[in-house]
């Protein structure tokens, strides 16, 4: 009995000191949750008059647990779960719907545009990385009666590259013209270049590879950057693809303007709506690539692939358009063809815009 008594003191106690370490919001040593009158939120010094701060949305009661870690950590992961379970079936099927949803204020049900954005962005990476070379040797192999007349045109393009630079070393010391010999060379090279990347094979000629034949472009610091690339190509074509993964956002204002012009008479649609439409938009198609990916890994056919890239885009985003501006099949038919010239433009300028990027970094 005496030891019971001591086991409760001492837990009691030891709620005491917990509670002197960790009060609740506006608390000092009381046990439990219950705020004391005046009670202030730990984070904004509010006035707390419930379970919540209401200025700045704290829970009034701050753990400071191991356990408390895992909680929000749960907590994350499930409530992102249970909202992208309700985003997605509406991304795929009813965007327009997800779309003007969101843009009419109901937003605690949905993963946010933005994030449901960069979470597509990364898993599209993610899989590019794992999967993207199997597919591309799939896609760019190829067959071994392919192989044997590749590897017989290489090394006749060799074959003849030597005699040509034989030629000309006794053009040389002949004091002879070279010029028609240069550009024999110059076409051999560029052939032998060809040959060796569509027979899959490792092998190079005398000549260093090149990211690109460009040498000079008047502009000193985009000339350096060649000249860099040239020398590396390898980590050339790393750095654009780290540089497309973290500036892909940038589509996003690349992107509104483009969409303004489509509704520029109509002015109860703001640069507001146009961004939540493009970014919903955007994480589709990411999750699209994402799919075709997998889908020609696990060996759908490749025409079947090109098909669905061709014709899913416009379909989705005609039903976009129509659910989110209200719009008739007509004038949603219009504004899909203008939406994808100017989908295609974006694209072009973002490519530019990465290749500068990372030719001058």
């Amino acid at each position: 009995m005496n030891g019971d008594m001591g086991a409760t003191a001492d837990i009691a106690t030891g709620a005491l000191v917990g509670r002197a370490f960790e009060p609740c919001a506006g608390e000092s040593t009381a046990i439990g949750r219950t705020h004391a009158p005046g009670a202030l939120c730990l984070n904004c010094g509010t006035a707390l008059i419930g379970a919540h701060c209401h200025a700045c949305g704290q829970a009034a009661h701050v753990h400071r647990s191991l356990g408390a870690i895992g909680h929000e950590i749960a907590h994350g992961v499930f409530h992102f779960e249970g909202k992208i379970w309700r985003t997605l079936p509406l991304l795929v099927l009813h965007p327009g719907t997800l779309t003007r949803r969101y843009v009419n204020g109901e937003r605690a049900r949905f993963v946010s545009p933005l994030a449901l954005f960069l979470f597509t962005v990364f898993l599209m990476f993610a899989t590019i990385g794992v999967v993207g070379g199997e597919i591309t040797e799939q896609i760019a192999a190829p067959t071994l009666r392919d192989r044997a007349e590749l590897a017989r045109g290489l090394d006749e393009a060799r074959g003849d590259l030597a005699r040509v630079e034989r030629a000309r070393a006794v053009a040389v010391r002949a004091g002879q013209s070279t010029a028609d010999l240069d550009t024999q060379a110059l076409v051999l090279r560029g052939s032998i270049r060809a040959l060796t990347s569509a027979s899959g094979t490792t092998r190079r000629d005398t000549d260093n590879f090149t990211f690109t034949d460009v040498k000079k472009t008047g502009w000193p610091l985009l000339d350096h950057g060649i000249a860099k690339a040239n020398a590396n190509p390898g980590l050339m074509i790393y750095k654009l693809q780290s540089s497309a993964y973290k500036y892909s956002w940038g589509l996003i204002p690349l992107s509104v303007p483009f969409m303004a012009l489509l509704f520029l008479w109509r002015r109860k649609h703001h640069l507001y709506d146009h961004a939540i439409f493009v970014t919903y938009s955007l994480a589709f198609m990411m999750l699209l690539v994402i799919a075709l990916m997998l889908g020609g890994l696990a060996g759908l056919a490749s025409g079947w692939i090109v098909m669905a890239a061709l014709l899913v885009p416009p379909v989705h985003m005609f039903a976009q358009l129509r659910g989110a501006y209200a719009l008739g099949k007509v004038s949603a038919g219009w504004r899909t063809v203008a939406l994808l010239t100017f989908a295609f433009t974006v694209l072009i300028a973002f490519v530019v815009l990465i290749l500068l990027h990372g030719l001058t970094e």
